[in-house]
C-alpha cells in the first residue's frame, strides 16, 4: 500500500502554475493559443520540473518538519 507524502500534495499547486506558465509561453512562441496537453508544453513542463524538482521538494519539506 502506498503511503501519503504531504510534500507531494504541497507540490501540486506549484506544478499547476508551471503548466499554466509553459502553456502561455508556448502560445506566445507560436503566436496562437495552445492546449496544456500539447506535446511541446508537456516536454517543457517536464524539463522545468526535472530542473527545479529537488529544490522545490527541499523547500516544501522544510515547512513539513
Amino acid at each position: 500500500m502506498a503511503s501519503h507524502d504531504p510534500v507531494v500534495t504541497r507540490q501540486l499547486p506549484v506544478i499547476a502554475q508551471i503548466i499554466q506558465d509553459e502553456t502561455w509561453l508556448e502560445g506566445e512562441r507560436r503566436g496562437c493559443p495552445v492546449a496544456s496537453t500539447d506535446p511541446r508544453v508537456r516536454e517543457n513542463v517536464c524539463e522545468v520540473v526535472l530542473r527545479v524538482g529537488q529544490q522545490l521538494r527541499d523547500r516544501l519539506s522544510q515547512g513539513a518538519a
